[in-house]
């Protein structure tokens, strides 16, 4: 009666190992779950914040509440595949405001884990530039002339634009055991009304 005691003891010592494993797996499994959820709807959100404001800013191209102080040249001052400048009314009070966009490096923004988000800069005027930190990791423009076709960069004359395209990528900010998600956002042939100037 001993022995057999003994081994009921080790087997139910064994089978309760096993479940105790089996559980912290599932408690680790659960904790990555519920931190990936978490992480893919603020990289979303972080997405369509930039989205909105890239394409509300993108489709003010070189318009302004009074049309008269629009200069005949073409509102895009300078082009390239990861900056833009424009000029554009951006407070809608009739004042030409110039507005800038181009992607900060790598190495400046260093206060999250991912290493390869970067700000997304936003300039008025010479007004100091306000990084804009969502995750984004690409900012990445193609223009096109009249006919459709591809202008290569350095666009060494802006008033050929006729349209572009707008690439973002957004990863989170921190991920679960050094992994990221990743979003994409692309807007196919964005022309703005005023483009061109009149």
């Amino acid at each position: 009666m001993g022995f057999s005691t003994i081994l009921d003891i080790l087997g139910s010592v064994i089978i309760s190992g096993m479940l105790l494993v089996i559980l912290m797996r599932l408690s680790d499994a659960n904790t990555e779950n519920v931190f990936n959820n978490g992480a893919e709807l603020s990289l979303q959100q972080n997405l369509a914040v930039s989205a909105m404001v890239l394409e509300a800013d993108f489709r003010r191209i070189g318009y302004c509440q009074n049309y008269n102080l629009i200069p005949h040249t073409n509102a895009i001052i300078a082009a390239s595949d990861s900056s833009i400048s424009f000029l554009t009314d951006v407070n809608d009070v009739g004042k030409i405001d110039t507005l800038h966009y181009y992607l900060g490096p790598t190495s400046e923004l260093l206060s999250t884990a991912n290493p390869r988000d970067r700000y997304l800069y936003r300039v008025v005027n010479n007004e100091p530039p306000k990084g804009i930190n969502l995750g984004i990791t690409q900012f990445h423009l193609v223009y096109f002339d009249q006919l459709g076709d591809t202008l290569h960069p350095p666009i060494t004359e802006p008033s050929l634009i006729a349209a572009m395209e707008i690439n973002i990528a957004v990863e989170n900010v921190e991920g679960y055991d050094q992994q990221y998600s990743t979003a994409f956002w692309r807007q196919i042939r964005l022309a703005a009304k005023n483009l061109k100037n009149r």
